[in-house]
C-alpha cells in the first residue's frame, strides 16, 4: 500500500486549495447509513450502462473512489470488463486502509504512466482542486488507445437548495455551496490535457423531497456536502428555520423537486490507429453512442 508520503506532488504551482483535502477525506469516510448512497449507486449503474455499450474489452482497469459498490459489483457482468484486473485509488486514508487499497489524491494520482486501459471515475471530479493536472495524470496512466470515463453532478444541480441556502444567513455572505463544472468547460479540458474522441454529455434527473433534511441526508451519504477551504460557520437556529420553511414553500403536495445534472464524459489516450477526430462543435452523437462505435 503506498502511504501518503509516497503520492508524488504536485507539479503546478502552490496555490491555496478551493477545497479542503482533509475535510473532503472525512467527508468520503462517512458511512451511508440506513438510506444509502441513492447518488453513488446512480453514477455506478450509468457508467455500467456506458460499459455495457462498448465492443471491446479491458485487462487492465482503475477505479478512482472507493465508494461505488454498485459500480464495482457490476463490473463482472460486463463482456468490456468481465476479466479484468481492477485496482483502485482513493483520496480517504480511512477508506483506503479498510479496503485494502492505495491511498491517493487524484490531482496527484500515484500511479505510473501507461499502466491501465481504462480508468473509471464514478463522482469525485466536481470537488478536486486542480481538475486539468487531475484529468492530465489519467491520461498519462493509459495506455495508448485507453479509456477514460467518469461521470459527476455538474453545473445546474440542486438550485432549489442552492436558492434556499443563498438566503439562509440573512444579508451574511456564507460560502456553503461548491461551484459547479460546466458541461462545455469539461470538454474544453478534456481536449487540452490531450484526450481524443472526447465526448461529453448530461443527463438531467427530477428528485422529489418530503423534507430538506431528507436532501440534506442523500448528500451527506454521497459525501456531497460541504468541503469548502476555510472555516466552518454553522447554519444558525433561525437560518435552519428559514430554509426549512422555504424548502417547504417550493412543495407541492407535500413533495418539492429538486435537479440533478449528471455530467458524463470519456475521451481516449492518443494512439496511430485511432480514428481522426471530428471538428470542435459537429458532434451529433451522445456519449453511449460513441462508445457503442468503440
Amino acid at each position: 500500500m503506498t502511504s501518503a508520503t509516497d503520492i508524488p506532488q504536485s507539479a503546478t504551482p502552490a496555490r491555496r486549495d478551493l477545497f479542503d483535502r482533509n475535510r473532503r477525506a472525512q467527508r468520503r469516510a462517512r458511512n451511508p447509513g440506513p438510506r444509502g448512497d441513492w447518488f453513488g449507486d446512480q453514477m455506478g449503474q450509468q457508467l455500467l450502462d456506458r460499459l455495457g455499450d462498448l465492443t471491446r474489452t479491458f485487462a487492465n482497469v482503475l477505479i478512482i473512489g472507493r465508494r461505488c459498490p454498485s459500480l464495482i459489483a457490476g463490473l463482472a457482468a460486463i463482456p468490456a470488463t468481465s476479466n479484468a484486473q481492477i485496482s483502485f485509488i482513493e483520496q480517504s486514508a480511512t477508506l483506503a486502509e479498510r479496503f485494502g487499497v492505495i491511498i491517493g489524491e487524484e490531482d496527484q494520482l500515484p500511479v505510473e504512466p501507461d499502466s491501465f486501459d481504462c480508468i473509471l471515475w464514478p463522482g469525485g471530479l466536481e470537488s478536486v482542486n486542480d481538475v486539468p493536472g487531475a484529468l492530465l495524470r489519467c491520461r498519462l496512466a493509459l495506455h495508448g488507445d485507453g479509456l477514460l470515463l467518469g461521470c459527476f453532478p455538474g453545473d445546474g444541480s440542486f438550485p432549489l437548495l442552492r436558492q434556499v441556502m443563498r438566503h439562509s444567513d440573512g444579508d451574511v455572505a456564507v460560502a456553503r455551496m461548491h461551484p459547479q463544472l460546466d458541461a462545455r468547460a469539461m470538454g474544453d479540458v478534456l481536449a487540452k490535457v490531450g484526450l481524443t474522441m472526447t465526448v461529453v454529455d448530461c443527463d438531467r434527473l427530477t428528485l422529489s423531497y418530503a423534507s430538506l433534511a431528507d436532501l440534506v441526508a442523500d448528500l451527506r451519504s454521497a459525501a456531497w456536502t460541504n468541503m469548502l477551504s476555510g472555516a466552518v460557520r454553522p447554519i444558525t437556529r433561525q437560518g435552519l428555520d428559514w430554509a426549512n420553511s422555504a424548502f417547504a414553500a417550493a412543495s407541492d403536495n407535500g413533495r418539492a423537486l429538486e435537479q440533478l445534472r449528471l455530467i458524463h464524459f470519456s475521451g481516449w489516450s492518443p494512439h496511430p490507429d485511432q480514428p481522426k477526430a471530428a471538428r470542435r462543435g459537429s458532434a451529433t452523437m451522445s456519449l453511449a453512442k460513441a462508445l457503442r462505435a468503440r
